[in-house]
């Protein structure tokens, strides 16, 4: 539930909720800096390191985080990613944070850019990127001990904050507490601007040893201690972080491409193979494809997993490509063939930010009439060419390309005890050696495993034309519409401004041959989909001046992507990022993002149980 502020004269922000103030009396911004960033010890504590991780009870109006991001931009020294995890059971609103910070006017710019990112904050985790991806504020939307339960990382600062002790006991309790020392390792350094008897007995209790400091006036005290317990700690990490090293993957289409970025900015020096001499010459390829969330009554773990998906997709999108001619975020109409209203019942505000029911306006655009059925309206959704995504994120520093290399056999390097990975052809040839490798070949990655991957290829064909060819193109929406079949109304290319309708669903099958047929069955899907918008293109299917491109995607048994380990034990150092499905753009970035934040012990970008779900291990007895 969004949290609704209350504005005094002087300009302090009040909760009517907790009857309390948000900052103290002097200003949050000398708080900020003098009770938690230097409480912990910042900057100097993470100088040099490669990267430093910082939790936060209470993000409130945003202003320690942005504080925080600030020093790190400032400090020559600074890690090379920050990571910033904040719990927070009702956000403030986007404006709300700005309106926070405008009081100091050097926050401003970076108060815009959190504006910018912090919308449909349903609970769960929500990863917002700054700073070309260095900079990754995780917020936790719930109760936080709940949340904090779902995350697996070892801090190393902890800002104990929120409302007054006395207002809001619950994010003070004990069992908060624990929960906080659960994701701190010996060493971790703890601040508070709270003294309360409580509160330094229940750290304590957890292991921290603590101490009251001079406070900034008028307060006396302020808290600040370090996580030392008696005991051996339970570590918050199932696996040792490696450090960045070498890497192989194998896939050069959205998979692999998103995984060689995630770790290159990371400093890992990463070689990408693939058989075809171009980037993105396998399903990559498709001309553009629908970037759009999965809806479901029930908000499944897919409509979970898909907006952390579409989230994570548009944030690279949006700084590496250009709008209008490589992606546009048109929105997407979704009809609802079967029925269903999609949404769940009682869809709260922050939802609908992500997705709507869909109002006569955007049903009359698209020739349908509010009898046609419900239909859902995505906001945060469009068209992106998957290529030119391809194309950027390999651009990244620290990646080699090399096509034309068709990976045959992995085996262990036999005269090396580091325990490297060699990839080899099919005429035994040598292509790359490295500590790591990557599977992201798509079905044909399930051929590399010992074991294999229960993997199946699913064929699909589009169709396409040129508006130049039709007679008049008043009959085509200005958006995407999906839901039996879709259609991208127009894309720019090189030939002129394009339509994509399709496409087809063929279970294991691999050919990349256009079939007529499968033209034949597209028009039909979009006789359903969108009968007035049939009626335009069907002299294009009737004449054959439709083009065709085929592409052979990869899916999963419950189709989910797998990402993550192949096996941790019989085959360490070997990962797999693929089984996409029909939804590669929706879960590329995501899982590479996932695998990167695994290696590296970091924060995850979801929840633990949805990462649980991509696990490779589901499969493997």
């Amino acid at each position: 539930m969004a949290e609704v502020i209350e504005w005094l004269e002087d300009g302090t922000p009040y909760s009517p909720r907790f009857g309390d103030r948000y900052r103290s009396e002097l200003g949050g911004l000398a708080q900020s800096r003098e009770v938690f960033l230097q409480g912990c010890g910042l900057p100097d504590a993470w100088a040099g390191q490669p990267q430093w991780r910082i939790l936060e009870t209470g993000f409130g109006l945003g202003l320690n985080f942005l504080v925080t991001w600030q020093a790190w931009k400032a400090d020559p020294q600074r890690p090379r990613l920050l990571h910033f995890v904040s719990t927070e059971a009702y956000p403030a609103s986007a404006d709300d944070l700005l309106r926070a910070a405008s009081a100091h006017s050097e926050l401003m710019p970076l108060a815009q850019q959190l504006q910018a990112q912090c919308w449909g904050l349903l609970p769960g985790v929500h990863r917002l990127v700054f700073e070309g991806g260095q900079v990754l504020l995780s917020l936790c939307i719930g109760d936080t001990k709940a949340v904090l339960r779902e995350q697996h990382f070892e801090a190393d600062s902890v800002y104990l904050d929120g409302f007054s002790p006395s207002k809001n006991p619950d994010i003070w309790d004990i069992h908060t507490l624990k929960a906080v020392a659960r994701c701190c390792r010996r060493g971790t350094r703890i601040a508070s601007w709270t003294i309360a008897r409580a509160v330094l007995d229940g750290l304590s209790q957890c292991g921290f040893t603590v101490q009251k400091t001079p406070g900034l006036p008028p307060k006396r005290d302020n808290l600040q201690g370090e996580f030392d317990p008696r005991w051996e700690p339970r570590k918050a990490m199932s696996f040792t972080p490696v450090l960045p090293s070498s890497c192989v993957v194998i896939g050069a289409g959205l998979a692999g491409a998103a995984v060689a970025a995630s770790l290159a900015r990371r400093g890992w020096q990463v070689e990408v193979l693939d058989t075809h001499r171009e980037p993105a010459g396998g399903a990559s390829g498709l001309p553009a494809g629908v970037l759009a969330p999965h809806v479901s009554p029930d908000d499944s773990l897919l409509s979970r997993l898909s907006r952390c998906g579409v989230r994570a997709t548009w944030q690279q999108v949006q700084a590496l490509l250009q709008p209008g001619s490589d992606w546009q975020a048109c929105g997407v109409l979704e009809r609802r063939l079967d029925g269903s209203a999609g949404l769940p019942a009682n869809w709260p505000e922050a939802g609908r930010a992500w997705s709507e029911t869909a109002g006569p306006q955007q049903l009359a655009q698209a020739g349908l009439s509010a009898s046609g059925g419900p239909a859902c309206w995505h906001q945060r959704a469009g068209w992106i060419k998957p290529a030119r995504l391809v194309q950027a994120l390999l651009a990244q520093p620290g990646i080699r390309w090399r096509g034309g290399m068709a990976a045959a056999r992995l085996q262990r390097d036999p005269g090396n005890g580091d325990g490297s990975w060699q990839v080899f052809d099919a005429q035994e040839r040598c292509l790359a050696q490295a500590g790591m490798v990557v599977l992201a070949a798509g079905h044909a990655s399930g051929r590399l495993v010992i074991g294999g991957l229960p993997l199946q290829a699913i064929r699909g064909q589009i169709s396409w034309g040129l508006h130049a060819g039709l007679k008049t193109a008043a009959g085509l929406p200005s958006f995407v519409v999906n839901g039996h079949g879709s259609l991208i109304p127009c894309v720019p290319t090189d030939a002129g401004l394009t339509w994509l309708a399709g496409a087809s669903f063929e279970r294991d099958q691999d050919s990349t041959q256009p079939r007529p047929a499968d033209q034949l069955a597209n028009a039909k899907r979009l006789q359903t989909l969108l009968p007035a918008t049939a009626q335009v293109l069907e002299p294009a299917f009737q004449n054959g001046t439709a083009g065709a491109w085929a592409g052979v995607r990869c899916a999963s048994p419950d189709r989910l992507p797998l990402a993550g380990p192949v096996d941790p034990v019989g085959q360490a150092g070997l990962w797999v990022s693929t089984a996409m499905g029909s939804r590669g753009l929706t879960f590329a970035v995501l899982c590479g993002e996932l695998l990167a934040a695994r290696l590296h012990g970091e924060p995850l970008p979801l929840e633990q149980r949805l990462a649980q779900a991509l696990s490779p291990q589901r499969f493997r007895a």
